[in-house]
């Protein structure tokens, strides 16, 4: 399973496993994890629009409930052994 640096800032970064992608209304998601099997943190992440020609993408964490049910529902659906609590 691949394992991608992401930049927090110009001097910070964190490293998570990349479970799973989809598309959800025109806008892409990634579901991450700090370890690549069993009971770990993770996170739903959303790639945000920059407006700017950049060869990186920025991510955000999705926190409005709503938009969070959604995409983990897919990420449910998608990936049988997953269950978000």
């Amino acid at each position: 399973m691949e394992k991608v640096k992401f930049m927090l800032d110009e001097k910070e970064s964190v490293e998570f496993f990349v479970l799973e992608q989809t598309k959800l209304s025109g806008n892409q998601y990634l579901l991450v994890s700090d370890v690549e099997e069993g009971d770990g943190n993770a996170l739903i992440l959303k790639e945000i629009a920059t407006g700017e020609e950049k060869k990186e993408n920025v991510y955000e964490v999705v926190e409005d409930d709503m938009e969070l049910g959604a995409v983990a529902a897919v990420f449910e659906s998608l990936l049988e052994d997953i269950e978000f609590s």
